[in-house]
């Protein structure tokens, strides 16, 4: 699910820029929802000009989950230790070689990236996942939180982390989580 999504395009339109959003909105499905428009540079790109993204991942840790948010958040029944999952994150602020973390057949050249904030905090049974870096590689959020996951149910030492992102060898991390719960909330250009 995207929160903070940006796309751009070019056009010859001669709608008035402030009312650019609401008739794009009157032609899209009610699933897409354009929140604000606005004239940039020619040579602008959503994604290459991107300075910092943040990403979220939610985990519904109650016993039962939700019928509602079902497919929207991951489920696990069984209690996280969050105290460890917080310490756990704090390993991945900084530049680092995240091998460890990228899907197999990912076409990226490089596999580093610098990850500025990442937290795990807890509100009722929902437990929040928040990476915010310069670029991630395809998978890695989902894979971070599915170490973070491992950590929180004593699988893997918070110490160990940093280990895992040294040794950039992706069987020593945690496995995927599925793509329910993962959100862009955020996109920074400046």
């Amino acid at each position: 699910m995207l929160f903070g999504q940006v796309a751009n395009f070019k056009t010859n339109s001669n709608i008035p820029i402030s009312k650019f959003a609401i008739c794009l909105n009157s032609r899209l499905r009610k699933t897409i929802v354009i929140k604000k428009a606005e004239e940039v540079e020619e040579d602008f790109h959503a994604r290459f000009a991107c300075k910092k993204k943040t990403y979220e991942y939610r985990i519904n840790n109650s016993e039962y989950g939700s019928a509602i948010f079902r497919n929207l958040e991951y489920h696990i029944p069984r209690a996280l230790n969050v105290k460890k999952m917080q310490k756990a994150a704090s390993y991945f602020v900084g530049e680092h070689d995240f091998k460890a973390f990228r899907a197999s057949g990912t076409s990226s050249k490089s596999s580093v990236r610098t990850i500025y904030e990442a937290k795990v905090t807890k509100q009722g049974d929902i437990i929040t996942i928040s990476l915010t870096g310069n670029g991630f590689l395809y998978n890695m959020v989902r894979i971070i939180a599915g170490t973070l996951v491992e950590v929180g149910l004593n699988k893997i030492a918070p110490e160990e982390v940093p280990e895992i992102i040294e040794k950039r060898d992706r069987t020593k991390a945690g496995k995927t989580l599925p793509a329910e719960g993962l959100y862009l909330v955020k996109v920074d250009y400046c």
